[in-house]
């Protein structure tokens, strides 16, 4: 069985995105390492129309352009020739475009790396004069996997703006009741951010009746303004997520046929993370839009998985001064959350805060072979994002999900506060900023 779940970036909270449409542009796929659409056979120079602009459309845009959460814009011939330097150092070091993932786990939807052609083609033009070329001579674009939200049925989100006020990252939750009369199906999600120049991810958790409502009405109404500080989750509870937005989301559509139940009476908490590094503080009211439906085929979880040792019993320590600290866990979820059926599972990612240095999540069969979902090997808390499957896992009783997660807790890797750095501490699991998670998630149904 075919699935698409298109990727999304974030930050301090895993997020899954469950996307089934894409461009009629990725017809055509492109391969595994985002490879196809290389710049075809010329003779004459690299130029910016024919070489650089299909690369850039295709794997830059959905950040740099104007008012979008990048430094500076590459939509036009005069910016790419501008800041080529600043590309080319960021390609060639891959930290752009961010793609954490590693290649050679899985094939997945939207992939945005670019290919060791695609890298060379942008680093030399860059050193060879940066030729602009013919604007009717422009390349074939590059085939994509960009997903899009095919109906919106509601809009709803923050009732009033807020301003950060913490610098340069501040996490805020906010309270939306869901007022929906009878139960429904999220089958599709869209978060537009009212700012997206100050916007970095937006992440949309379920609080459902049967939970402590109170809890999150609590840590709202302790603090001043719209919304209450939340890193890491929601402050609570509540680790269902219905759906997320980072920048270049267009909204996605889930899989034909499944959806998530929001029954009547729930809670959406709004988590936004705002960054003010490159804009400064400016005011924002995120909505969300969704698409609903009242019956599906089989009913979609977004599913945490972590230790629950490590959460509820503080046994995840990460001792002062190690610089790989290792934590690793093996379970089979089939009899706790599916009742001994087997699950289909459309895409994992993978959370960690500030220590994070790598980690990798994995089907372990019953005869023995594996089926790597997700591994990143250089953790980057900036750019967490969920890897959707081009085809969609089966998990059967008897097999397990393991996971392992590294943690660089030296004195080299700790932060500076006022011009100072840190010496290290003992850490362990936590919600707060200096804590730590090894979190998994994946999104499923029951086969």
């Amino acid at each position: 069985m075919r699935s698409s779940l298109a990727p999304i970036l974030l930050i301090a909270a895993c997020s899954f995105d469950v996307p089934s449409a894409v461009d009629a542009g990725a017809a055509g796929a492109a391969d595994a390492s985002g490879a196809s659409g290389a710049p075809d056979a010329y003779t004459g120079p690299i130029t910016y129309y024919r070489h650089v602009k299909p690369i850039l459309d295709a794997k830059c845009l959905q950040c740099h352009i104007d008012s979008g959460i990048a430094p500076f814009g590459l939509g036009s011939a005069d910016e790419a020739v501008q800041f080529a330097g600043m590309v080319k150092d960021a390609v060639v070091s891959r930290e752009m475009p961010p793609w954490l993932a590693v290649k050679d786990c899985d094939d997945y939807i939207g992939d945005r790396s670019l290919s060791d052609e695609q890298i060379a083609t942008l680093a030399a033009w860059a050193d060879g004069g940066r030729a602009v070329g013919d604007p009717t001579d422009v390349g074939t674009p590059l085939p994509h996997d960009q997903p899009r939200l095919t109906r919106v049925d509601r809009e709803f989100g923050m009732p009033i703006a807020y301003t950060p006020t913490q610098e340069p990252d501040d996490y805020r939750c906010f309270l939306i009741p869901w007022e929906e009369t009878e139960a429904r199906y999220v089958t599709g999600f869209r978060a537009v951010p009212g700012n997206p120049q100050v916007v970095h991810h937006v992440i949309a958790f379920l609080a459902t009746p049967d939970q402590d409502l109170a809890e999150y009405e609590a840590l709202d109404a302790a603090e001043e303004g719209p919304g209450y500080t939340c890193f890491g989750g929601t402050g609570g509870s509540a680790r269902q997520w219905i759906g997320s937005w980072a920048p270049g989301s267009m909204g996605t559509d889930m899989p034909p046929g499944i959806g998530i139940e929001v029954p009547v009476g729930s809670l959406v908490i709004l988590q936004v993370h705002y960054n003010t590094l490159v804009a400064g503080a400016m005011p924002d009211r995120t909505m969300v839009q969704v698409k609903l439906d009242d019956t599906v085929d089989k009913v979609a979880t977004v599913q945490p998985w972590t230790n629950p040792q490590w959460v509820f019993n503080a046994d995840m320590p990460i001792a002062a001064g190690d610089a790989d600290a290792t934590h690793s866990w093996d379970f089979d979820p089939t009899g706790f959350i599916s009742g001994g059926h087997p699950m289909r599972l459309y895409g994992a990612g993978l959370h960690m805060h500030q220590l994070g240095q790598r980690a990798s999540f994995r089907i372990d069969r019953a005869d023995g072979t594996s089926d790597c979902l997700l591994a990143i090997d250089d953790w980057d808390f900036h750019w967490q994002g969920s890897y959707g499957f081009r085809e969609s896992k089966v998990l059967a009783p008897g097999d397990s999900l393991h996971m392992e997660c590294h943690w660089d807790n030296s004195q080299a890797n700790q932060p500076w506060v006022d011009g100072v750095q840190l010496p290290p501490r003992d850490v362990n699991w936590g919600e707060g900023t200096g804590d730590e998670m090894c979190l998994a998630g994946f999104i499923w149904t029951r086969e």
